[in-house]
């Protein structure tokens, strides 16, 4: 469904965003950022349909699962998929380093080219293969800024690199910090607002709309969807629990609220009525995410005849599975013998 095509009764009432797609969820954690997203695609997207929705991101925490799966029905259904993932990512700027490993903080990236998505790919992998077992699986900052082109970056809201050194009340840090992600992520970065009702957020949200002005950045509304509607909240609480070996009853754990459910687009309207750049915002960046990855076939090694061209490559390959198997089977003749009733000519056939 295009963009400019969305039905917009269901925005009646809410201010400027009433004029167009008003919203577009950009950080929606699906089923498979496991053992915290509680959003089966399939329900996400029945969600997004009998809102109008026409365009959906989903983030998942530190994977691309999702992303064939998702672009495949999201397309079908009309809806504008935009792929991306919420990353962890360490900066190198020497504050708040845990005795445990590095401190990290969340950026959310947003495939807008083939080439965004190819970069996505890479840092996912990146994430896993180069962290130290027992640690969250991560990248460093120097490492995402090498692999920016493509890619939009949202801020992280009070998670994030900017809303940690404000946290702590540094200022000078976190101007720092979002001068980099700027710097790296040119036209591209949005400094990410959130309101479900977190202490928080309702504490940083006046640094970072000072940092926004004051450094020319756009703002972004973001509502991060863990799980289907407000009443799912109490499950979704001890779905965290499980996955971090707690018990509800513990405060000293982490806790999301029951704002943090997939909401319409009314709701985010309502939300953000004093803000509607940052709402519009939103429906920029799915206008600028142009790409969707396609299904195609599986692109397996050759295990021989690399050097020839496909076809002659293909015969080598099938030759050396017959060598392969003839000489299985004298192995197994010899050792086994044959069974009852068969002749040695049956095996060879």
């Amino acid at each position: 469904m295009p963009l400019d095509a969305v039905n917009t009764d269901k925005m009646d009432d809410v201010g400027p965003a009433a004029s167009g797609p008003g919203f577009v969820h950009l950080r929606v954690h699906s089923a498979l950022s496991l053992l915290e997203g509680a959003l089966p695609i399939k329900k996400l997207l029945d969600l997004a349909k009998e809102d109008d929705q026409p365009a959906l991101a989903i983030t998942d925490t530190g994977n691309l699962f999702g992303a064939q799966e998702f672009s495949t029905k999201a397309w079908g259904a009309g809806i504008q998929p935009i792929i991306g993932s919420q990353l962890a990512v360490a900066f190198s700027d020497g504050v708040s380093e845990d005795r445990k490993g590095p401190d990290l903080h969340d950026l959310v990236l947003l495939a807008r080219s083939e080439q965004g998505y190819k970069n996505l790919m890479e840092l996912s992998s990146r994430a896993f293969l180069d962290t130290d077992t027992g640690l969250k699986p991560h990248v460093s900052a120097d490492y995402l800024f090498n692999l920016s082109e493509g890619i939009i970056v949202l801020t992280g809201g009070v998670y994030g690199p900017v809303g940690k050194a404000l946290l702590t009340g540094n200022t000078k840090l976190a101007r720092a910090r979002l001068d980099r992600i700027a710097a790296a992520f040119p036209d591209r970065c949005y400094v990410e607002l959130q309101r479900h009702g977190m202490e928080m957020e309702q504490r940083l949200e006046e640094g970072f709309l000072d940092l926004a002005y004051e450094l020319g950045l756009p703002l972004v509304a973001v509502n991060e969807a863990f799980f289907p509607k407000r009443e799912d909240y109490e499950a979704h609480d001890a779905l965290i629990c499980i996955a971090e070996g707690r018990v509800i009853i513990e405060d000293d754990r982490r806790r999301l609220t029951p704002e943090h459910y997939f909401k319409s687009r009314q709701e985010m309207g309502a939300l953000f009525a004093d803000l509607p750049e940052a709402l519009s915002s939103t429906v920029e960046i799915a206008q600028r995410c142009s790409y969707r990855p396609l299904r195609r076939n599986p692109i397996l090694p050759r295990f021989t005849g690399t050097d020839t061209n496909p076809d002659q490559a293909e015969e080598a390959e099938v030759a050396e599975l017959r060598r392969q198997a003839q000489e299985g089977l004298k192995v197994r003749l010899e050792a086994h013998g044959l069974a009852p009733g068969l002749e040695e000519k049956e095996y060879w056939e």
